[in-house]
């Protein structure tokens, strides 16, 4: 389950990195809808950031999350 999270969470990140560099909404281009969005450049840096850290939780697939204790 926690991995099918991380792979929601990662999924909606990239989208949002693309809206953020392109204003272009992947999720909305394939589930139907208006896939340009018109944004600020302010939101358009909060939503590249989150998108940059959607890549950076990629690499969470590999952490065994018991091996802290």
């Amino acid at each position: 389950m926690a991995k099918f999270a991380l792979t929601l969470v990662i999924i909606g990140a990239l989208n949002w990195l693309l809206v953020g560099l392109f204003e272009w909404d992947l999720v909305s281009a394939l589930l139907g809808g208006d896939s340009h969005r018109e944004s600020s450049g302010l939101s358009r840096i909060v939503y590249s950031l989150v998108g940059l850290c959607g890549i950076y939780c990629v690499r969470f697939y590999s952490v065994d999350r018991y091996s802290a204790r």
